[in-house]
């Protein structure tokens, strides 16, 4: 099977070095499972001062990213397979295991444009499928969430980690958080591992675990268990 290919367009390629060297995430990438080639505008433009910014129109503090640099960064790279163009962006969807499990089942190809400054160029957007970001805040640069989304598919992609099974239990799979994990010592500090988790019965361990995984997404995120709570009456 051919490795998924992550293609990111970004001002600060030195920005992406460690991903190749992060635990299971960089043994994927020397595996072969995934490649990663990074576009810098600044090498699409011929000035001497490499220009890749310009003041808005209209007025107003910052920088915009001009759209030639992008454009022609963009139209260099191949097409290979099933691609998919998404957009670092405060002003995107928010990102959710859902969406990284989708890239990494039907996509061949994943093409990240990470943006500076005040903002992309308005027309940069058309070569968009998708606009993501991590939540309700504002960083300096897309970079940082690429290696978030970078980091999220890869892991899901066979041969990356050592148990698929564990990323079927993990939190937000199914919208419930994973439930508590307990290993050696029995007991510590006056705290103990419940007894159903030493009782050797699996089926009472499956029952108890699911019930504390509905539990800690009632107590901590109950927007999450809302949607799950939907999902079962619709089901039922």
């Amino acid at each position: 099977m051919a490795p998924l290919r992550f293609d990111v367009i970004s001002l600060f390629p030195q920005a992406f070095e460690a991903l190749a060297s992060l635990g299971v995430i960089g043994r994927a990438f020397a595996a072969g499972i995934v490649s990663l080639k990074i576009h810098n505008p600044r090498d699409y433009v011929s000035d001497a001062y490499r220009k890749v910014d310009d003041e808005p129109y209209g007025g107003g503090a910052g920088m915009v990213l001009k759209p030639e640099p992008v454009f022609f960064a963009f139209e260099s790279i191949p097409i290979h397979g099933r691609r998919r163009v998404l957009m670092m962006t405060p002003q995107g969807k928010p990102l959710d295991q859902c969406d990284l499990r989708r890239w990494s089942l039907d996509y061949d190809q994943l093409v990240l444009l990470c943006g500076h400054y005040e903002g992309f160029d308005e027309r940069i957007r058309s070569l968009v499928d998708e606009e993501i970001s991590l939540g309700d805040f504002v960083l300096t640069g897309g970079e940082l969430p690429a290696m978030v989304v970078i980091n999220g598919v890869v892991r899901l992609l066979p041969g990356t980690v050592g148990s698929q099974e564990s990323l079927l239990e993990e939190s937000h799979t199914d919208l419930l958080l994973e439930h508590p994990h307990y290993t050696r010592p029995a007991e510590f500090r006056g705290m103990k591992v419940p007894d159903v988790l030493r009782s050797g019965n699996h089926l009472e361990v499956a029952k108890w675990r699911e019930k504390q995984r509905q539990l800690r997404t009632r107590d901590r995120r109950p927007d999450l268990y809302e949607r799950w709570f939907d999902k079962q009456r619709r089901q039922s």
